[in-house]
């Protein structure tokens, strides 16, 4: 398995969530709404999901290892760092 293309878009509001990234999977395959979240160890990725009549939210899809986890992660985070340093800075005007 190869990720072909990881697309980045980040969140404007404050909060723990940085953005909503979709990756396609072989040139043949599309996962939507994967999240870059911060948490208290750093950032970390949330796989599609769906709130369920419990309340409790399931995954839609997701790695079936750790390993494949860690590796999708790792790729995602890595391309979100490479969007923010492309981004300009915002620099406040002199008054």
């Amino acid at each position: 398995m190869n990720i072909t293309d990881v697309r980045v878009r980040r969140v404007a509001k404050e909060g723990k969530m940085k953005a909503v990234v979709s990756i396609t999977i072989d040139e043949e395959f599309v996962v939507h709404d994967i999240k870059v979240i911060e948490g208290e160890k750093g950032l970390f990725i949330a796989m599609p999901s769906r709130k369920a009549t419990d309340g409790e939210y399931r995954d839609i899809a997701h790695p079936i290892n750790s390993e494949t986890r860690e590796r999708i992660q790792g790729i995602i985070l890595e391309k979100y760092e490479q969007v923010l340093a492309e981004e300009p800075v915002e620099v406040e005007a002199e008054a």
